[in-house]
């Protein structure tokens, strides 16, 4: 008799198997969110969801096979107000999204899951991400949840990176457009935009940090951009990618090989 491998795709099993994966006391379920949203003149709309949705995909392949953990797919439309002054941005809002965590939580929860990781790459949803896996653990006390953003804590980043990026980098600048050099080439167009703030910020104030504003991008670009582009290349992308595959690869077996938190 031929055995069919398990899917690592939530939506590929039935629901004999999602009811057989849910029993083990470990059992997982990692969400990707991402955003639908501008990403300047030569990235995709999707950026970060194609980011979290193909790092995330590639740690799968490297997991054991009996290993109770699947994947969710991925939630490309995002919470992106402040990109909603360009075409093609779509955002829904903060209570819609708060409220699908919940439902889909809770739901995972029935089933007898005992975790969920929400691996973010847009960071413009960090915050509401964690409000709503505080909600959902409220809601669904018996569910762990983990809010996680795919650029959060990954050693040797900084040092692949210009102190300009380190600084001014936040959107469509030289690690996203490198990453997606790396991983989808064809997406990527010709233009290289530079727009790095300059002299309008108070000191001690910032639009990311510990004194931060509500920003908008329309505020201060034209472009869409937000740091310098000029320089992205495949090697970097390439660099960026292995470190963040192995950075989710450790953090994720490190979780499955503990029973914390519970």
């Amino acid at each position: 008799m031929n055995f069919k491998p398990i899917p690592n795709k939530f939506e590929y099993l039935n629901w004999q198997e999602i009811e057989s994966i849910a029993k083990y006391k470990r059992s997982t379920v990692i969400w990707p969110f991402g955003a639908v949203e501008q990403h300047g003149p030569h990235l995709p709309l999707a950026t970060d969801s194609i980011f979290v949705d193909e790092i995330i995909s590639e740690v799968f392949k490297l997991f054991p096979p009996d290993i109770p953990i699947k994947k969710l797919p991925t939630q490309y439309i995002g919470f992106s107000p402040e990109h909603k002054g360009f075409a093609g941005t779509i955002s829904l809002s903060s209570n819609l999204i708060i409220s699908m965590i919940k439902e889909v939580g809770g739901q995972l929860s029935e089933m007898g899951f005992k975790r969920l990781i929400l691996i973010n790459g847009h960071g413009g949803q960090i915050s509401l991400l964690n409000t709503a896996s505080r909600e959902l653990r409220s809601f669904a006390p018996n569910i762990a949840v983990f809010p996680c953003f795919l650029w959060s804590g990954v050693d040797g980043v900084s040092e692949l990176l210009t102190k300009t990026e380190i600084e001014n980098g936040l959107h469509a600048s030289l690690a996203e457009t490198s990453l997606m050099l790396a991983l989808k080439p064809e997406l990527v167009g010709d233009e290289r935009p530079n727009e790095i703030i300059k002299g309008q910020i108070p000191e001690g104030w910032s639009l990311e940090g510990n004194a931060p504003t509500a920003w908008l991008t329309d505020d201060f670009s034209k472009s869409g951009v937000i740091g310098d582009s000029r320089g992205a290349n495949a090697n970097l992308g390439n660099d960026l990618k292995n470190l963040l595959i192995g950075h989710w690869y450790k953090l994720i077996m490190n979780l499955m090989k503990s029973d914390w938190p519970n």
